[in-house]
């Protein structure tokens, strides 16, 4: 049995085989529609969702099966002083498989620890947000026809914004990618990413801070928010919420062939008037979402059907003498939650949390 918590957690293999799924669902959908009858799945948002939450849930109905779990932190014993291990413990209990999303990052790696059902990551803070990357993944395939060989560019929050880092992560993996990162210099790619993930596998990309000056080199532009939610500043909020916004002007300036993606809520960094424009994919992205979750759902079940053991967590490469400094992190919270760090560069005395992967 195995959970999803990092979209690395993936092969590119299995990647292509959920991708082959998902494809198969949408032709034939009344093939899946009993695939997981009398079985539960348990979603335990503990932010606001709209597209995940009810895309999970969408997604297990259609399989026939049927979903319980709560919208909010506050209707949960969270709001009590429940640990997320205890909760995760709990939740193993009554559902088969559990979608997490939390504002701590780690907490579903926490859950995925103590629970004896499959977890899948569901959003963790600004971390990681791998469902969603699935939904590109079939986005992208479905608008582009492949997954190698493209420019991607990324506009936007590229600090906080999980849904950017999970998909660097997952595309590096495929042949002839390059990215362009657009933002403020104060919403830059963080150094987990540009420097595990990029420079680490020698991927070429570029910073720039002009969406014109970049949108006609990309195959796929992915817009995101500036997200209030993830700044403790109101001010710095206000002072960069409008720093990009995609028109129809700009819009003149890209590929014919080009796709718009954007992992949704839109404030107003995408006018509507885009939305009439082919190349405009952000909707059936969500669409594909559904498709992608359903396929993952499948895999998961199945596997913890055929091997219901756990994996234990090596310990072995793992050091405790440090402290995680990030105040998002579950480790500042967890009741007695071990500070753990993976060594990832020897020569330059890098080690990271294993929960938020932010650098000690």
């Amino acid at each position: 049995m195995r959970s999803l918590i990092n979209i690395l957690d993936l092969s590119v293999e299995e990647l292509s085989e959920l991708i082959a799924t998902a494809k198969d669902i949408i032709a034939h959908p009344e093939a899946y529609q009993e695939k997981c009858a009398h079985k539960k799945l348990a979603t335990l948002f503990f932010e606001p969702s709209t597209r995940t939450r009810l895309s999970f849930e969408a997604a297990m109905l259609e399989l026939g099966g049927s979903v319980i779990g709560f919208s909010e932190a506050s209707s949960s014993s969270a709001s009590k002083g429940e640990s997320m291990a205890d909760t995760a413990k709990i939740i193993s209990c009554y559902a088969d498989i559990m979608a997490i999303r939390h504002p701590r990052e780690g907490a579903p790696f926490v859950a995925s620890q103590a629970a004896s059902a499959p977890v899948i990551n569901a959003g963790d803070g600004g971390h990681n947000h791998p469902t969603q990357t699935l939904a590109d993944l079939l986005t992208i395939s479905r608008e582009m026809g492949r997954l190698d060989n493209l420019t991607i560019g990324l506009c936007g929050d590229l600090k906080y914004g999980r849904t950017v880092h999970s998909l660097v992560e997952a595309m590096s993996r495929y042949s002839g990618i390059k990215f362009v990162f657009i933002s403020p210099k104060e919403l830059k790619m963080p150094g987990f990413i540009r420097y595990n993930v990029l420079e680490k596998l020698g991927i070429p990309y570029t910073e720039v801070a002009s969406l014109e000056e970049a949108i006609g080199s990309l195959d796929v532009l992915y817009m995101t928010r500036i997200q209030r939610e993830r700044f403790d500043d109101p001010w710095e909020y206000e002072r960069l919420k409008d720093s990009y916004v995609l028109d129809v002007e700009k819009m003149k300036l890209a590929k014919k062939e080009m796709c718009v993606l954007h992992p949704l809520p839109r404030v107003n960094e995408i006018s509507v008037k885009v939305d009439e424009d082919p190349r405009a994919a952000y909707f059936r992205q969500a669409l594909n979402g559904k498709f992608m979750r359903m396929a993952l759902i499948l895999k998961l079940l199945e596997e913890a059907k055929q091997n219901p053991v756990k994996p234990k967590l090596d310990l072995s490469e793992l050091e405790t003498d440090r402290v995680c400094q990030n105040p998002k992190c579950i480790s500042q919270v967890e009741q007695e939650l071990p500070q753990l760090f993976r060594c990832t560069d020897k020569a330059a005395d890098i080690h990271r949390c294993i929960y938020c992967e932010q650098r000690a």
